[in-house]
């Protein structure tokens, strides 16, 4: 039913957003169709590594999952460091990490566990996000902020490079250890749950099978993104408008909406995936998806910055730098153990909207 939604959304926003874009039409209007027309293609993106999962396993599926993910919003973010909107991209990033980690994260935790009064995901995999969680977010961004108050426009932006080198190089090693040399430690033990069982007649494994073959996945997934590159480059020209319009701050556009909208594909397969009680890959989505952001794809921006007339220096403002530094703390407190139920969840929604909130009366 979902692959239905979101093929017809597809097929009847394009053409509209095509034409939209040629008619000239109301900017607010297009930005409306466009972020409707993102979040089908999130969708099949979402889908297609879902099924991709099924055959690659967990670790290599909540990967892919969480780079083409970030693959819409990276590519969001590359036309608006075009456009010369740098606050709007920081602004995103810090949208997608507090997205990740308080809204996908909450909602896995607490539709799972409504269904599930315990469910347990990889502690090892935990222990080690939680440290490259601090690395990356509370580490490699609050330095830029720190240093940068007594330097001048050149050496803050040689420094934000240089930290830039630094997390890519980390996330990659990171993979590395994850894939390769300790991929033991990550290994997933997927059981049947004791609620599942008391439900069926029978106890026997049933092996997934993936509904689309892994060929028409990929397939999908390539078009699904060159459409997502097509929409974004348009939809990025609406900022300016639809803000002065409703009265939006730069931040809010990028903090909530920009990452809602980038992130939609994420959202929707973590909480599937959760309610399925297949927490190690909900939970590589949520929290893999955000080291992938602080590491890769905003350090990536930084570099690709270079190329353009305004660079994009990694500086956080101080509400982005300590609601992100918040999310982490809260999220590694609530998952370092292995277990999530289904009130964790509920804490880390309570605090996506107290920073939600704050972010729109900013």
């Amino acid at each position: 039913m979902a692959n239905k939604i979101f093929f017809g959304l597809t097929a009847i926003g394009l053409p509209i957003a095509i034409i939209g874009a040629m008619m000239d039409w109301s900017p607010v209007l297009m930005f409306t169709i466009y972020s409707l027309t993102i979040i089908a293609l999130a969708g099949l993106i979402g889908k297609s590594t879902e099924r991709l999962a099924i055959v690659l396993g967990p670790r290599i599926g909540g990967l892919l999952n969480a780079t083409f993910g970030n693959a819409v919003e990276l590519i969001i973010s590359i036309f608006a460091l075009k456009s010369g909107l740098i606050g709007i991209v920081l602004a995103s990033l810090t949208g997608s990490i507090l997205g990740n980690l308080l809204l996908v994260g909450g909602f896995s935790f607490f539709i799972g566990g409504l269904k599930y009064k315990r469910q347990t995901f990889n502690i090892n995999n935990a222990m080690h996000n939680a440290g490259l969680l601090i690395f990356s977010i509370i580490l490699a961004f609050i330095i830029p902020k720190v240093f940068t108050l007594s330097m001048d426009e050149s050496q803050t932006m040689f420094l934000s490079v240089g930290v830039s080198i630094t997390l890519i190089i980390l996330y990659l090693a990171a993979l590395f250890f994850k894939l390769f040399t300790h991929r033991g430690l990550f290994q997933s033990k997927e059981k049947i749950h004791p609620e599942e069982i008391k439900s069926n007649q029978s106890t026997e494994v049933v092996e997934e099978e993936p509904e689309w073959s892994k060929g028409r996945a990929m397939t999908i997934l390539a078009l699904a993104t060159l459409a997502v590159a097509f929409i974004s480059d348009h939809l990025v020209d609406t900022f300016t408008v639809v803000g002065e319009t409703f009265g939006w701050s730069e931040l809010f556009i990028g903090v909530i909406i920009v990452a809602f909208v980038g992130n939609a594909a994420e959202h929707a397969s973590a909480v599937f995936l959760a309610y399925k009680n297949k927490m190690d890959v909900a939970v590589e989505i949520a929290v893999g998806s955000t080291l992938q952001v602080a590491m890769f794809v905003a350090p990536i921006l930084v570099v690709i910055s270079m190329f353009f007339p305004i660079s994009m220096p990694l500086i956080f403002t101080w509400p982005e730098l300590i609601s992100m530094i918040t999310a982490v703390l809260l999220i590694i407190m609530l998952s370092v153990d292995g277990e999530s139920n289904w009130f964790d969840g509920l804490a880390l929604l309570g605090g996506y909207v107290i920073m939600a909130i704050g972010f729109f009366l900013i």
